[in-house]
């Protein structure tokens, strides 16, 4: 954790008296400090600190130093647009918003509408980018309905899955759009069927009538497509398996890691699909490398796959930058929007004109099986989702 501090104090302007000049580049992040977004805002911004470091290092960005200003979303769509406007008036060049477009479109619409550059920290809703927030707004991360495509391709080919239960939490943009993804992808593979479908709410303390749904179908799903985040994730999952339903449970990236599964004992026959691995087994020697500089900077490991987009973000962000020569705007995002296959520590990353987000990826499949999460596989659907059909 000293190390982390000492990152921090060289890089960071926690108060309102930083504002951009010649000689420094500064980051606004308005971010959930506090609240349940939190746990997937730090660590990704931990991990964005990280880059921003090696950058410094190395010189700064365009021979400057990269200095960060800081303003807490408390998870709250209300403050996270006051964190929007905090940042700008500190100088932010570039704001960084929260994980889910949610909770983090507050905080963009205010840098849209000063003509700023914003950066979801792994937002996987379209809708973290042209289509909800404005032209000067991006993601790091990969679309939620490429993960519900995923899973449901993967499970289809490599599980024989035939039979799938579509279950809704809809909560959340980034929910929908995992069944987004899920509903595009099932027509398109033969005689796979979807022998039922339901909703739910997160914050639903019972989700028993949709599971006495579940058990009253002739024979049990091969798959159940969950279309889900936490918190409410963990009541779901351990109502399904309390049930006796022993169908194998799919869900996008936003349930990954250990740290719920002691809430579940013994779960088995779930599936996730993530960027990089946190379990000590990514293919990539390069993710494991930085998952122990993320322990040595940091004082803990990477809890989720969401670390990874924010290191994504800075070093894609950094270097349209430096090509653009500048920190403005419209160049900067027309730099972007000539990455096409730009390498990343963790996938290539593509944008366009069209979308500002990612609409096919390579991705790892985690098992979770007697309670131990690891990685049996991966995957890339076999073509990406149209802009068309992501935007409905």
């Amino acid at each position: 954790m000293k190390r982390l501090t000492a990152i921090l104090a060289a890089t960071t302007c926690l108060s309102g008296a930083a504002f951009a000049d010649d000689d420094r580049i500064i980051v606004g992040f308005a971010t959930a400090e506090t609240g349940f977004m939190q746990a997937y805002d730090k660590p990704a911004q931990d991990a964005a600190m990280i880059r921003i470091a090696e950058i410094n290092a190395a010189g700064g960005l365009l021979g400057k130093q990269i200095e960060v200003v800081n303003a807490d979303t408390k998870t709250d769509r209300a403050e996270g647009a006051k964190a929007g406007l905090s940042v700008i008036d500190a100088g932010a060049d570039m704001v960084v918003v929260s994980c889910d477009y949610d909770f983090g479109a507050p905080a963009a619409l205010a840098a849209e509408s000063n003509a700023m550059i914003s950066f979801f920290l792994c937002a996987e809703s379209v809708k973290a980018g042209i289509q909800g927030v404005g032209p000067n707004s991006f993601s790091a991360s990969v679309l939620g309905p490429v993960q519900g495509a995923t899973m449901a391709e993967w499970a289809y080919n490599k599980k024989e899955a035939r039979s799938f239960y579509r279950l809704l939490d809809t909560w959340t943009e980034y929910n929908k759009s995992i069944c987004d993804g899920f509903d595009w992808m099932l027509p398109q593979l033969a005689g796979a069927t979807l022998v039922g479908e339901d909703t739910f709410l997160n914050e639903d303390a019972s989700i028993a009538a949709q599971i006495t749904r579940i058990k009253s179908l002739p024979e049990e799903p091969d798959a159940i497509m969950l279309c889900t985040m936490m918190p409410g994730a963990v009541s779901a999952i351990k109502q399904l398996r309390a049930a006796g339903i022993n169908s194998m449970i799919l869900n996008g990236s936003g349930v990954d890691g250990s740290y719920w599964l002691s809430a579940v004992p013994d779960l088995s026959n779930f599936f996730v699909p993530v960027q990089g691995s946190i379990y000590g087994d990514d293919p990539n020697a390069d993710v494991t490398a930085f998952n122990a500089k993320f322990l040595e900077v940091t004082g803990g490991e990477p809890s989720t796959q969401y670390t990874y987009p924010g290191y994504v973000m800075i070093d894609v962000w950094a270097k349209a930058v430096e090509r653009a020569g500048t920190t403005e705007t419209s160049a900067v995002v027309a730099e972007l929007e000539k990455m096409n296959g730009e390498p990343t520590l963790f996938g290539p990353r593509t944008f366009t004109s069209e979308l500002h987000h990612q609409n096919q990826a390579r991705y790892l499949i985690v098992e979770t099986n007697n309670g131990k999460p690891g990685v049996v596989d991966e995957w890339t659907i076999s073509a990406p989702i149209p802009v068309a059909d992501l935007i409905k």
